[in-house]
């Protein structure tokens, strides 16, 4: 019984000393868990500061994110427009080339139907109307554009090109006869823009080959150049030493285009032509300006009508001269029409002849050639016609009258020869009268008086 209580008392020992030494062990892992877990808790906490650090850049990059992908986003939305732009661009420049050629015809009328008429690629076509546009919209030689099936679509304007023509004859209000190139002669339309326009013969057109229609009535450029010009202010005043030629021109152009029924009751004939003759530059041209600036005065006073204007045509007569056979004879035929165009409005007009004896040299007396033969008759056509018209007076001054065709000098044409010679001694005066006056700059003498009143 002892021993089994020793026994039990060692093995109580023993258990107990195991069992002491695995609560030191338990003590030791326990011990070596808490600091582990003292551990895992310092991981715990940057871990967690980590993650926040983390979350914090992922922010901050989601943020950039969405304003690099916003930039991205309008700068492609930006690109696209300009390509949809650039596409279109493209399309419609596509579509432009594509599109079929369009032809140009010049309108000439209806017919029957009242189907408009067109001229187009050589032929006279009937064609048909766009509904937007008007046929009384349309006039006689406009263009107008023509679709693929040959129908007007749109109307342009007149052609601002075509042939130069010459007026020949007027067969109605629609209808001229024309000459064109080598006196080919050829009968054309008016065009709707013209109708009411004054044509004379010899009138310069502008002509449309391909419908045969007249577009423009065109300046006379040729007799344009010999100055039909408003008489400028010049008077007999500012004239000095020719009173007695002054005198004489009054009476025989100043009392007849004033006086005409006191002519007409008398049985007078006006004067044709004056022909002023003498040394050059004693005032031939400058008493026929006066002359003119005169008459219209006088018209003025007696109608009461100031728009009354006096014109002088100065005709330099080697300026007419030309080396084409008929040309100076057509010249000479269109300056008398121009007079008598601006006369029939009721304005004076002087028609100057320069150096006549350059133009109108006796007949036969040419040595190398004769073109007098031709000129002559012509003018003196023209001036047997002048007593036909109203306030067109013909001037003639000439170096030597002796060179003048005699034909020409005779009574009946050029009526009165006035001589302008060179300025007698009072004349000299008068002149200087004229031009030395009292508002310029005088000078003293030695006496210290002024020049002025002194003889």
């Amino acid at each position: 019984m002892p021993e089994e209580q020793g026994n039990q008392e060692n093995q109580e020992k023993k258990w107990f000393q195991a069992l002491k030494l695995e609560a030191g062990r338990a003590f030791l892992d326990l011990h070596f868990i808490e600091q582990e877990l003292s551990k895992e808790k310092t991981n715990t906490a940057e871990i967690k500061q980590k993650v926040a650090e983390l979350r914090g850049h992922i922010e901050e990059l989601l943020a950039q994110s969405k304003e690099n992908t916003k930039e991205m986003f309008e700068n492609t939305q930006r690109m696209l427009a300009a390509a949809r732009e650039t596409i279109m661009t493209l399309r419609a420049e596509v579509d432009k080339l594509t599109i079929p050629p369009k032809n140009w015809g010049t309108f000439l009328g209806t017919n029957q139907e009242g189907q408009p008429i067109v001229f187009t690629s050589g032929s006279k076509r009937t064609v048909n109307l766009s509904p937007h546009i008007e046929l009384t919209s349309l006039r006689k030689g406009q263009e107008v554009e023509l679709n693929e099936a040959l129908n007007i679509v749109s109307v342009a304007s007149f052609d601002l090109q075509g042939e130069v023509a010459r007026l020949k004859d007027i067969l109605d209000e629609n209808r001229l006869v024309i000459t064109l190139r080598a006196d080919e002669e050829r009968v054309v339309e008016i065009a709707d823009s013209l109708k009411g326009e004054k044509f004379s013969v010899g009138d310069i057109l502008r002509l449309d080959p391909r419908s045969d229609i007249v577009l423009e009535k065109l300046p006379k450029a040729e007799i344009s150049e010999l100055l039909l010009e408003k008489v400028p202010d010049v008077t007999f005043k500012s004239i000095g030493g020719l009173s007695d030629q002054i005198e004489i021109l009054i009476e025989a152009i100043e009392y007849p285009a004033l006086y005409p029924q006191h002519f007409k009751s008398h049985k007078l004939k006006p004067t044709k032509g004056i022909l002023l003759y003498g040394p050059p530059g004693c005032g031939k041209t400058l008493l026929a300006k006066a002359v003119a600036n005169r008459l219209a005065q006088k018209f003025k006073e007696q109608t009461g009508d100031d728009k009354i204007e006096a014109y002088f045509l100065n005709v330099k007569g080697p300026e007419l001269l030309n080396k084409f056979v008929g040309e100076t004879e057509r010249k000479l035929r269109e300056i008398f029409q121009r007079a008598k165009e601006k006369a029939s409005e009721g304005n004076p007009v002087i028609v100057f002849f320069d150096e006549l004896d350059s133009l109108l040299r006796t007949r036969g007396s040419g040595i190398s050639s004769d073109v007098e033969s031709t000129i002559v008759p012509q003018f003196l056509a023209e001036l047997d016609g002048v007593e036909t018209l109203k306030d067109v007076i013909v001037i003639g001054a000439s170096n030597r009258q002796d060179l003048i065709d005699p034909a020409v000098l005779r009574p009946g044409r050029f009526d009165i020869r006035i001589k302008v010679g060179r300025p007698s001694e009072d004349g000299a005066r008068e002149i200087f009268a004229v031009y030395i006056t009292q508002d310029l700059p005088w000078g003293n003498d030695s006496n210290g008086n002024p020049y002025i009143g002194q003889k």
